[in-house]
This record gives C-alpha cells, sequence and structure tokens, in this order.
C-alpha cells in the first residue's frame, strides 16, 4: 500500500513540475527572446519482486519475465526550445531578429561574453548598442549621435545616415 502511495505521489510532483513549466511559457508569452521550456521526465528504479526463472507455483512452473515494479517517475530536466518564435514589426530601427540558428553576442556586466535572442536594442550615453540590461553588443558599435537614420542589413552589417552625407557610414 506504501509503494503504490508513494509512485502516485512520485506522479503528482512530476505533473505539478510540468504545470509549472508550462505557467512559466505562458507567463513570457511576451518577452522578447523568451525561449519556452519542456519537461523531460525518466521513470524511477524497478524494485524486482520475483526474478525471471522463479517457481511461479508449486507444480514447477517457472516465470518467464519475472516481476518487477516500478516506483514512480522523476522529472530529469527541463529543455529549452530553440526554434523561431514570432517575428512583430516594431518602430524601433534597433529591434532585430534573428531568423533561424544564431545569437546576439554580448559583454556582460562581470565582463564575460554572453548570449541573446532578444533583439530589443538601444543606444546608451556613448553610443554603443545595448540590450534592455545595459549589455554592450560584440563586436561593439557605436552609433554617432547625429545619425539621421539607422539601417541593419539582412547580413547584420550596420550603417548609418549623418547630415552632409549622401551615402551611409558603416
Amino acid at each position: 500500500m506504501m509503494r503504490s502511495l508513494w509512485t502516485a505521489a512520485t506522479g503528482m510532483n512530476a505533473q505539478t513540475m510540468n504545470v509549472d513549466v508550462i505557467s512559466n511559457n505562458l507567463a513570457n508569452v511576451n518577452t522578447a527572446g523568451f525561449k519556452r521550456g519542456r519537461a523531460n521526465f525518466q521513470d524511477l528504479m524497478y524494485q524486482q519482486i520475483k526474478m525471471p526463472g522463479a517457481e511461479a507455483s508449486s507444480g514447477g512452473t517457472q516465470l518467464p519475465s519475472g516481476i518487477q515494479i516500478g516506483l514512480g517517475v522523476q522529472t530529469s530536466s527541463v529543455s529549452h526550445i530553440f526554434s523561431t518564435g514570432s517575428i512583430k514589426q516594431t518602430t524601433n530601427p534597433l529591434d532585430l531578429a534573428i531568423q533561424g540558428r544564431g545569437f546576439f553576442e554580448v559583454l556582460m556586466g562581470n565582463g564575460e561574453l554572453g548570449y541573446t535572442r532578444a533583439g530589443s536594442f538601444s543606444v546608451d550615453s556613448q553610443g554603443q548598442l545595448v540590450t534592455a540590461n545595459g549589455e554592450v553588443v560584440q563586436p561593439a558599435i557605436t552609433i554617432p549621435a547625429d545619425a539621421l537614420s539607422i539601417n541593419v542589413g539582412t547580413d547584420g552589417t550596420v550603417s548609418v545616415t549623418q547630415p552632409g552625407n549622401t551615402s551611409s557610414v558603416v
């Protein structure tokens, strides 16, 4: 009786984790660059009640496969789904999206390189292209203060138009 309650409890814990992951996915549906998660599960070890080949009855017959009872389930991991999300048109010329594979490389506050798919960029007080958290895009891109327009090509080339220049400056 206790074993069956334990097995049922592991199933409820696993389902709670599954609902938590789904809830997080729903809560972040409008978060730029968010990658949804998927809970992965594995069964727990089995308890061997009778070994294969054990005597099944007093008549001398043997059990062909034995008796094993599973002890439940557990969450093995939560993996991120890196498929391309929906791309939304904005009025900010620095809102960028990556179609397919890839990440934006940024310099994190601790000096290490990090990667993000969130493309909500802006210009900081030094004119550098930064994330919403202030992480500098790498390689560093500086936008002149007098830039009239900013264009980002499909290959990632950033160009600006400045007063008095008819051509774009990279």
